[in-house]
């Protein structure tokens, strides 16, 4: 299984960024996904997370601002940041609890490698 985590970049201050994580590989079934991320001399944190049945979860300092969504079909994880903030810079990353086969009973937990966002003027 591969997660590919993509759309991160240079954007001002109150501006926009789409970020998008593809899931490829043996798939039976995705189970609960989620954002993270982590800047510089900081520990990993949870920015967002979507159950299979569309729950959603976010960090205070992004809820209201950030909107995570998927689609199982396509096993895409998308995650939508609006009027971002120097503090939001870090390396994003995306995960999913996977079940590869119909036989498993415990999914496994797989990341994507992470995509730079940088908010700055």
């Amino acid at each position: 299984v591969q997660l590919q985590a993509s759309g991160g970049g240079l954007v001002q201050p109150g501006g926009s960024l789409r970020l998008s994580c593809a899931a490829s590989g043996t798939i039976h079934r995705i189970n609960n996904m989620a954002w993270y991320r982590q800047a510089p001399g900081k520990q990993r944190e949870l920015v967002a997370a979507i159950t299979s049945a569309g729950n959603r979860n976010y960090a205070d300092s992004v809820r209201g601002r950030f909107t995570v969504s998927r689609d199982s079909t396509e096993g895409m994880m998308y995650l939508q940041m609006n009027r971002l903030e120097p503090g939001d810079t870090a390396v994003y990353y995306c995960n999913a609890d996977v079940f590869r086969y119909a036989t498993e009973v415990i999914s496994s937990r797989f990341w994507g490698q992470g995509t730079l966002v940088t908010v700055s003027s």
